[in-house]
């Protein structure tokens, strides 16, 4: 199938090699370093074709402007280009005469809008819940006073204090689509994750207090605008009332899809005009390829995304979606190799967690669990063999414990490992699997050195994409597909939402999705998670 080859996203907001050394400052110092990073390279190794459900986006290296720091008004030049950038698209921006109206969402009038909205759409005056369009969320709240602090984000060597404001995500007083000439459809793509039904479910019910009717799902992520053995899914409250109670997606979710331009064709003879996309990275910039392409087209529809990566790989935000549940659910997993490895004759346990570019999960999960004795993720290069390498500190711990449980992200080691230079249906590279890589050297080191070892290997993750969401993931799940709903109403296209310092915002597509957010190396939660587990450097 045509993929989204030359659908192309700009994010100013990136840095490119041609940036200058200012912009250097925009990583962690300590990040940097172990990662081979310089001032002309910076993010060189990070940035990637982002691709989900084979609608593909190729992501552009943007030209950063350059700062000149003997400007005394640079501050105030970045800041004007830092809310041009996260200024979020709006309808008004193709269609400038188009007139808003009182918003029909209103929790005091409880009684349903009619089909006819019969003495014109309510508006309660005297409800306070509604949220003015210039309120904002500040981005970061930490105002570091050095490059070397733990986990310090820089724009100058001086680390000035800049202020950075993002939109804040709600319901308005005003809205630019008409309830009752609404059809709104939800698609779900990539992998599975936990509280996919959760946000369906949120979207659906909002959008029938809104007074919408007409609501489909797409089945089995964008492939179903193609697929003519697939047929859309009618969806009300009724249908999708109780979905949060298990885990997977109602709608079902694949990696394969049609060209952008089929999927704006199909849109436009199925009526969609409020599209809701569920989905990482790449998935993101096909949806936001979707907003570019009904604005060349000239057609009043929103997109918004909701961020679902189990990951937790999004720029900008605090969490996503799923990551709660699977840091929860691989308790289990570690527990059980511990129990494992504790229970044997010089046992070593070895589980591999998710996190193809990003090792939240293996990083919260060893923190959590207090059972870890190292922990390997894809930011931190490690070596297995020599004096300072992996195998050498588990037969320290052997000697000293008696046994060892390790902890590995799926995208860690891969220097480690012979590369295959396949692809999957996304177009993402096929990992090796390094859990399998590190338990079979494991096993021959012992042996080579004439030590006894038990090696177990646990490999969780369908059982962890599967799981039903948990209560933290529940609350999350729910406010997304809320500010979902309220975010298109509102008239804006091209957006995601997410939480940012524990506020809900909008941002513009472009910038969550130029490349997958890391592990600081310096940041303090790793620095716990080194405390935690007592690991050395393994290089």
């Amino acid at each position: 199938m045509e993929s989204l080859s030359r659908a192309s996203i700009t994010n100013p907001g990136t840095l490119s090699p041609s940036s200058s050394s200012a912009s250097y400052f925009l990583f962690p110092r300590r990040f940097r370093r172990s990662n081979g990073f310089s001032s002309s390279s910076a993010f060189g190794n990070l940035r990637r074709i982002v691709s989900r459900c084979r609608v593909r986006a190729e992501i552009e290296k943007p030209n950063a402007p350059v700062i000149d720091f003997s400007d005394p008004e640079w501050r105030i030049k970045y800041q004007k280009d830092f809310e041009r950038r996260f200024n979020i698209p709006h309808i008004t921006d193709v269609f400038p005469d188009a007139k808003p109206i009182p918003s029909t969402f209103c929790l005091r009038m409880r009684t349903p809008v009619s089909e006819d909205f019969a003495g014109g759409y309510p508006s309660d005056e005297e409800w306070h819940g509604y949220i003015n369009n210039n309120d904002r969320v500040l981005l970061k709240t930490i105002n570091f006073a050095s490059p070397n602090s733990a986990g310090a984000v820089c724009i100058d060597p001086d680390c000035t204090w800049v202020e950075q404001w993002v939109h804040r995500a709600g319901p308005r007083e005003k809205i630019y689509f008409k309830p009752e000439e609404v059809k709104a459809a939800i698609v779900t793509c990539g992998g599975l994750c936990p509280g996919l039904n959760d946000v369906i479910r949120q979207v659906v019910i909002t959008l029938e207090i809104y007074g919408v009717k007409s609501i489909v799902g797409i089945p089995f992520g964008y492939r179903g605008f193609s697929n003519s053995d697939l047929s859309e899914m009618p969806l009300s409250r009724k249908v999708v009332q109780n979905i949060h109670l298990s885990g997977g997606s109602l709608l079902g979710v694949s990696r394969g899809g049609p060209s952008v331009s089929d999927i704006v064709d199909r849109m436009q003879e199925k009526g969609i005009n409020m599209i809701f996309v569920l989905g990482g990275n790449g998935t993101h910039a096909g949806a936001n390829a979707i907003h570019e392409e009904c604005r060349k087209r000239k057609l009043k529809v929103a997109v918004v995304g909701v961020p679902k990566t189990i990951d937790n790989d999004i720029l900008l935000m605090d969490k996503t979606f799923g990551f709660d549940t699977a840091v929860e659910e691989a308790q289990r997993a570690i527990n059980s190799a511990y129990i494992e490895a504790h229970s044997a004759y010089h046992g070593v346990g070895i589980v591999k967690l998710m996190g193809r570019h990003s090792g939240f999960i293996a990083m919260h999960a060893s923190l959590a669990s207090g059972q870890i004795d190292i922990c390997l993720i894809p930011e931190v290069p490690f070596q297995l063999h020599g004096p300072h390498g992996v195998l050498t500190h588990l037969k320290y711990l052997i000697e000293t414990k008696g046994s060892a449980v390790v902890c590995v992200a799926e995208g860690a080691g891969q220097n480690l490992l012979q590369k295959t230079n396949a692809t999957d249906a996304s177009g993402n590279m096929v990992l090796g699997d390094i859990g399998v890589h590190i338990q079979q050297e494991t096993k021959k080191y012992f042996r080579e050195i004439g030590v006894h070892a038990d090696v177990k290997y646990i490999d969780p993750t369908y059982m962890i994409r599967a799981c039903r969401a948990n209560a933290s993931d529940g609350i999350l799940c729910a406010v997304l597909g809320q500010n979902a709903v309220h975010g298109a109403f509102a008239g804006y296209s091209g957006i995601t939402v997410g939480i940012c310092n524990t506020h809900y915002v909008y941002f513009p597509i472009p910038e969550v999705i130029a490349y997958p957010r890391p592990v600081d190396p310096n940041s303090r939660m790793w620095h716990r998670c080194l405390t935690s587990t007592g690991q050395p450097d393994f290089i």
